[in-house]
């Protein structure tokens, strides 16, 4: 397991390189530069100064050589600066991170909370009622577009109800760190992650009820059966745990997923996280935080295939990667 894994985080980095290369060549293929923010924000600023900025911050270098610079500060943790916001790029993603990862965590709890009870039931009564109901749910779920989805939830429970609020992750004025602070946030919190979960909960509801189905007909299955082990206890300590092999092989993306920020969730709800900031940062053209975003996303991604086959191995001892 460990040379696995060592091997698994050294095959990692050429990956991240191809990755770098890919992001820095489609920024620059983008049209305008990493100015052009910043000369959206000012649109008064005369063409002879933008050109010196553009000289002294090295826009005007070889390729090969802008690509050098920024993967060896990159290297160094220099994420580089924001030329709209005017701070640094590390700087604005901790800004925006602990809001990410509040919502990425509470749609991962809400998301299992709803899909494995649900999964369960449908895959053990199969063709029953209940079994209908819950996949003509997963079927109205995958058939309607999130930002639809978001919308709708947005429109009935905070505009026309009130009963939440519509943007934003606090109120103004309440002090950071107190117990009203904290509760205020959760309760910010509340509606975009209930609409991120109910969506998000179609796959794993199918999967697992195609693997309670297909278990459930397995061999050991019949034999735990014909030595008179309970119904209950056939589907607790046989049915079950091998059934979620196929949840817990996307673990690791989930795991990871809750720093990568949801953009249409976020957008919609004006959640201030990464997914936000990474649709603000395209439209006003900033560059340098495009490109973070981008390759922090490529990063989890890798971390999180990784991670999915250590949970594998460990949920399965069947499962044996050398």
């Amino acid at each position: 397991m460990w040379k696995f894994t060592l091997r698994r985080i050294l095959i990692m980095i050429p990956q991240l390189f191809v990755l770098s290369v890919l992001i820095f060549l489609l920024a620059k293929a983008m049209p305008g530069d990493a100015l052009t923010g910043a000369m959206q924000a000012n649109p008064n600023v005369s063409p002879q100064v933008l050109a010196e900025q553009r000289e002294k911050l090295g826009l005007n270098d070889p390729a090969w050589q802008q690509y050098g610079r920024w993967i060896g500060n990159l290297v160094q943790g220099d994420l580089g600066k924001s030329y709209v916001h005017k701070i640094g790029v590390a700087d604005l993603i901790g800004s925006r991170l602990a809001n990410t990862f509040y919502l990425g965590v509470a749609i991962l709890v809400l998301t299992y909370l709803i899909s494995i009870p649900l999964g369960i039931l449908s895959g053990r009564y199969q063709n029953s009622l209940l079994d209908k109901t819950i996949t003509g749910y997963t079927y109205l779920s995958f058939a309607t577009p999130l930002f639809i989805f978001a919308l709708l939830i947005l429109f009935v429970f905070g505009f026309q109800l009130g009963w939440f609020p519509t943007s934003g992750s606090v109120d103004v004025g309440i002090d950071p760190g107190s117990g009203s602070y904290y509760a205020n946030k959760f309760y910010h919190l509340i509606l975009p992650a209930i609409a991120g979960a109910l969506v998000s909960t179609t796959a794993t509801i199918q999967y697992l009820r195609n693997e309670v189905i297909d278990t459930r007909l397995k061999d050991f299955v019949k034999t735990a059966r014909s030595k008179g082990v309970p119904e209950s206890k056939v589907y607790s300590k046989h049915i079950l745990r091998n059934s979620l092999l196929p949840i817990a092989a996307f673990l690791g993306y989930d795991l990871t997923g809750v720093l990568a920020g949801n953009l249409f969730i976020e957008s919609i709800f004006g959640y201030p996280g990464l997914g936000q900031l990474f649709l603000q940062s395209i439209t006003q053209r900033d560059y340098s935080v495009v490109t973070i975003l981008v390759m922090l996303s490529g990063l989890l991604a890798l971390i999180g295939t990784l991670l999915s086959d250590i949970i594998l191995s460990w949920v399965d001892p069947r499962i044996r990667i050398g």
